[in-house]
């Protein structure tokens, strides 16, 4: 079992996820944000790897417009070389990454531009996980989409339109349940058309659940991943307190954190910690299952 979060490190003072606004663009502007994005990626990953958090979300902001037409510079290109270090860091360590593009990537929106557009990000992310030479058990994880009214057919539109995807995409998604319209019930479905392991997300899933217990579901998703996917992918946070329900909480509550580690007994997963102290709670997961003897 490896422990993760996303994105942010908000110990070691600086930000991957550095960008400037689109009337700013030019290639200089851009190739300089990028080599500080990955200068500041590695620092993290280095910080990761001395604290045994081996799970880690690359923020899809690493390199600013990547899949918008303004951006010309041969990034791929300029930075082959940091990316293939970067990459040797993570493979020679065991560590596992991911990636998470936004709301904003809809592959199964009615809309074709939104589709092109949606292509283009899930490209810029597999291009990134493909620079850093991993293997298929790095995912892109994305959500169901919008439901425009009628599920069956948006549920139709995402199993044709990831067919339209280049492979290069498809052999790395995972799909994830979400806390409104897609349940782990629907991402089955599209893991059974699609071949798509489903990214369990057990907050999302006592949101909107279709009143399956937590291990019953857990253990549903956890079947989808194949022997070449990796370990299954978990996303785990729980309810801020006082807040409206839905809001992520800002630190792990671990009487919580005990109930879902036991819900999944019997099986093997990598856990991204969805908090918003990021690493602060990691590390305290990470204690507790030493603790509880749970992980080494």
């Amino acid at each position: 079992m490896k422990i993760g979060y996303p994105c942010l490190n908000r110990t070691i003072g600086c930000t991957p996820s550095r960008t400037f606004r689109l009337r700013s663009y030019s290639p200089a502007r851009l190739e300089e944000t990028v080599r500080q994005n990955l200068e500041c990626l590695g620092r993290i990953l280095e910080f990761n790897l001395a604290k045994g958090l081996l799970f880690f979300r690359i923020t899809s902001d690493l390199v600013p417009f990547a899949s918008h037409p303004v951006c010309t510079f041969p990034w791929q290109e300029e930075f082959a070389g940091r990316f293939i270090a970067l990459g040797s860091l993570i493979r020679r360590n065991g560590m596992r990454i991911s990636m998470h593009p936004d709301q904003f990537t809809l592959i199964n929106s009615p809309d074709p531009d939104i589709f092109r557009r949606s292509a283009a990000e899930l490209a810029y992310h597999a291009a990134v996980l493909d620079l850093l030479g991993l293997d298929l058990t790095a995912r892109i994880q994305i959500h169901g989409g919008g439901v425009y009214g009628d599920k069956k057919a948006s549920l139709e539109r995402f199993c044709a339109r990831f067919e339209q995807l280049d492979e290069k995409i498809r052999r790395r998604l995972a799909v994830e349940n979400d806390d409104r319209q897609y349940s782990i019930t629907d991402c089955l479905q599209i893991s059974r058309r699609t071949g798509i392991p489903v990214l369990f997300d057990s907050f999302h899933h006592q949101l909107n659940g279709n009143g399956e217990a937590l291990g019953t579901a857990w253990r549903q998703a956890a079947a989808t991943w194949g022997t070449n996917d990796g370990l299954p992918m978990i996303d785990y946070s729980s309810q801020k307190k006082g807040e409206r329900k839905g809001r992520h909480a800002e630190s792990i509550d671990l009487e919580d954190f005990a109930g879902f580690i036991a819900a999944g007994e019997g099986l093997d997963f990598d856990i991204m910690l969805e908090i918003k102290d990021k690493e602060r709670s990691a590390l305290r997961a990470r204690r507790f299952l030493i603790k509880t003897s749970r992980i080494k």
